[in-house]
């Protein structure tokens, strides 16, 4: 299966198959840089949204401490627990 036909296999549940249709194209249109800039933009919302939802689960937390725990869920268990030795942040 080429990568264009398993762009175009997924359809989020709330797209009709026309306004996916439209979005592949316009999205297809666009240069390799401008696809990267909103790839980037897209990776720092989704992050900011997964620290405001540690913040919300650990009021008590700092940003530091916010900032480790989305580490250790990003990273995993086993290697956060080698980074924090590695950092001496024990």
């Amino acid at each position: 299966m080429t990568r264009q036909a398993k762009f175009m296999d997924y359809i989020p549940h709330d797209t009709t198959l026309d306004a996916h249709k439209k979005q592949v194209e316009i999205l297809r249109k666009l240069s390799p840089e401008r696809l990267a800039l909103i790839s980037f933009e897209l990776s720092d919302n989704v992050r900011q949204i997964a620290m405001e939802g540690i913040r919300r689960m650990h009021p008590e937390f700092t940003e530091t401490q916010v900032t480790r725990e989305l580490l250790r869920r990003l990273v995993g268990d086993e290697l956060f627990r080698k980074i924090v030795t590695a950092k001496g942040w024990e």
